[in-house]
């Protein structure tokens, strides 16, 4: 279960820059940190790659189901999230592949959890699990459409949306392949004990014949001397 401290590394890590880009204030140290304003976006790699500073209401990069299933959405994140935990433990033995990939997806989604459930109550703007994600990767890429939304940019997104893909990348490329190496071994071995079994059922076949065949072996020997000793008295 080492594992688990990769999702606790992504989701501290998540925090921390969604906290740097919307701002917070520590009251009671007489702290306040300002952070970008909302819609603000800082050049990093000319237009390429920006910080752009937006609340997701709704599901990753970007998509919005409506305030409808808000909730929904945020107590299925709650309960994935459990059985994500649950599921890691079941696979403690399995491959380190398997075992980083549920790491980051977990992560992930605990990471846009806590923006759903609680980042409403602390900034003051919503009760609990009706928070927004807060997004702040902008990449232009190619123009394309998704759930009928046309895109001429990457939809915006965080660490969380990052690390789910991630996850999921891992599990389609690397766990396929060693799930096809098991299988090959596991066949491997079961032609190795099929020819083991086959080699002793040879074996014990010829033992057989030869504990038949010493009895007789031994009758005609004795009648060989019969006939030899009456050839002499006679």
């Amino acid at each position: 279960m080492k594992v688990i401290l990769l999702s606790v590394v992504i989701v501290l890590i998540d925090q921390i820059t969604k906290l740097l880009v919307k701002g917070f204030s520590i009251p009671f140290l007489n702290f306040n940190y300002e952070g970008m304003y909302y819609g603000q976006s800082i050049p990093i790699i000319n237009d390429f790659f920006r910080l752009t500073y937006i609340e997701n209401p709704g599901m990753a990069f970007g998509f919005d189901p409506g305030e409808n299933f808000k909730l929904a959405i945020s107590l299925f994140s709650l309960i994935a999230s459990v059985g994500l935990v649950f599921y890691l433990y079941m696979i403690r033995d399995k491959s380190l592949s398997l075992r980083i990939s549920i790491a980051f997806i977990l992560g992930g989604a605990i990471g846009n959890l806590i923006d759903r459930t609680f980042y409403g109550v602390f900034f003051g703007y919503a009760p609990l699990f009706y928070g927004r994600v807060v997004d702040f990767f902008d990449f232009d890429f190619f123009n394309f459409t998704i759930f009928g939304i046309s895109y001429d940019r990457w939809p915006i997104f965080n660490i969380a949306d990052a690390a789910v893909s991630i996850g999921v990348l891992i599990l389609i490329l690397f766990y396929k392949k060693e799930d096809n190496t098991e299988d090959t071994a596991i066949e491997t071995n079961s032609e190795s004990s099929v020819n083991v079994d086959e080699a002793k059922q040879s074996s014990d076949s010829e033992l057989d014949e030869g504990i038949i065949q010493n009895p007789s072996e031994k009758i005609n020997e004795q009648d060989n001397n019969r006939e030899e000793t009456s050839d002499k008295s006679s």
